[in-house]
């Protein structure tokens, strides 16, 4: 599919020059002859990577089997556009629909305080129609946001998409493929762990509260902006591999790299959207790259709401879109599920709320700590993806629905972990995510939260 330049080239950022974001398609590189011819001297094929690099330690990882929820097929696929239905047509209370509206577009400060609900864009899908749309500030259904770390899950998707292709496997160490891994003593490091951020890589994930000792800030920003895998290969281990979890834009940013140097650089340079934005129709997609060319998956994906949308459409079929298998059997399964290193981590106030699966949020919790599911009005299966100041897709499988916020939020309500210090009491005057879930779980008639499987009545 031909696609204009313009859709390639990123917003004009500091830190990634024009030129890196001119390179056109190419046929296969170095990078991708090296790893079919990989693939074909150990024998494998896409779906059975889970067990090409098996070690004793640690336990390798298996990708098999169907995710926990019943998987759709969807009737009328929105490559081209997402056919539409009124809420009431597919069982939602419009009332309730309304009243959503009205708090997220609520305005309770300016644009100049920055405080109070600041929505730019709102999107619902039930039962595969967009039954709800709303913008504000003149954004529309065409524009390209920002979405920070929602473009995390994103990545995830892109390396499943090269996972399929039998281009790398969960239990590589990125020492097979990254050389700056083994010069900055990360080689060990496995492609799961970066997935499930447990690489154990020293790395502080703090932003405007610590900028000195932030290696986020350096990693987009300062010293690190020219090479951004490589900063973060360069920062050594502060603790064995796959035993702890951290949150960390590092980790993502390294796997892209990891992607790049497998690829190559003239492959590499489409490849999102040879392999996964152009396949599912995602035509709003710009992913920034660094300086050196690597893409900037923790941080860097702008969208509208409506593409974003189709991502979730992607993990509700298990990874098929139109008949054809993107993502290996096995990887939507393997995505929702805990980070086992999460289970060894001392969880803080700020992180006490994250359940995190492969660069995806779920509402799990862990009966053993008595932490209960993040999200309590939600059903158990909800699984989601965050960025800053307020950006998210949440999918709702067992209620077949997708919601798309993309907001801006300087101030958050009080109930959201780690901001005790400069909160909003009132959740009707500032954003909050279980306000907002508690408000779209009123629209579903019947619908209850954790531990059930809600049906909402009326849709097809």
């Amino acid at each position: 599919m031909a696609r204009t330049p313009s859709r390639r080239r990123a917003p004009r950022l500091f830190f990634a020059p024009r030129s890196l974001l001119s390179a056109g398609r190419s046929g296969l590189s170095v990078g991708l002859l090296t790893g079919l011819v990989g693939l074909v001297g150990l024998g494998l094929s896409s779906g059975g990577c889970g067990s090409a690099a098996a070690t004793e330690e640690p336990t390798p990882v298996v990708l098999e089997g169907a995710p926990s929820f019943e998987v759709r097929t969807a009737r009328e696929w929105p490559t081209a556009g997402w056919p539409s239905a009124t809420p009431a047509e597919v069982g939602l209370d419009p009332a309730a629909i309304a009243t959503l509206e009205d708090y997220l577009f609520a305005r309770n400060g300016d644009d100049v305080d920055r405080r109070g609900q600041r929505t730019n864009a709102f999107v619902l899908i039930k039962d595969g129609k967009l039954v709800a749309e709303r913008y504000a500030r003149g954004y529309s259904a065409d524009t390209a946001m920002l979405t920070w770390s929602v473009s995390k899950s994103i990545a995830n998707t892109i390396v499943g998409c090269a996972v399929h292709e039998g281009l790398l496997c969960l239990n590589d160490t990125i020492g097979q493929h990254y050389p700056p891994a083994v010069d900055g003593g990360v080689g060990s490091v496995r492609v799961t762990d970066l997935l499930q951020m447990s690489s154990g890589i020293d790395w502080s994930e703090t932003y405007e509260t610590s900028p000195v000792f932030s290696s986020v800030m350096g990693m987009l920003y300062t010293r690190g902006r020219a090479d951004m895998a490589a900063f973060v290969a360069s920062r050594g281990l502060a603790a064995d591999p796959g035993t702890r979890w951290s949150y960390s834009s590092g980790d993502t940013t390294l796997l892209m790299g990891v992607l790049r140097t497998i690829l190559g650089d003239e492959r590499n340079a489409d490849y999102p959207w040879v392999a996964l934005f152009d396949r599912i129709g995602m035509k709003t997609a710009v992913l920034e790259r660094d300086a050196a060319g690597t893409f900037v998956g923790s941080s860097y994906l702008y969208a509208s709401a409506r593409d974003l949308a189709k991502w979730g459409m992607l993990l509700l079929a298990d990874g098929v879109w139109e008949g054809e298998r993107l993502l290996p059997e096995g990887w939507v399964r393997y995505t929702l599920t805990m980070a086992p290193a999460y289970y060894n981590t001392e969880l803080t106030p700020g992180t006490v709320d994250d359940n995190p699966g492969a660069q995806v949020y779920l509402n799990h919790g862990d009966p053993a700590r008595d932490v209960p599911p993040p999200w309590p009005a939600a059903p158990a299966d909800t699984f989601a993806a965050q960025g800053h100041w307020g950006k998210s897709i949440f999918v709702f499988p067992s209620l077949d629905m997708i919601a798309v916020r993309l907001g801006d939020d300087r101030i958050y309500a009080c109930d959201i972990p780690g901001h005790d210090d400069k909160c909003e009491p009132d959740p009707a005057k500032a954003y909050s995510k279980n306000h907002y879930l508690g408000l779209l779980m009123a629209a579903v008639p019947g619908a209850v939260g954790v531990g059930t499987t809600p049906v909402a009545k009326g849709g097809e």
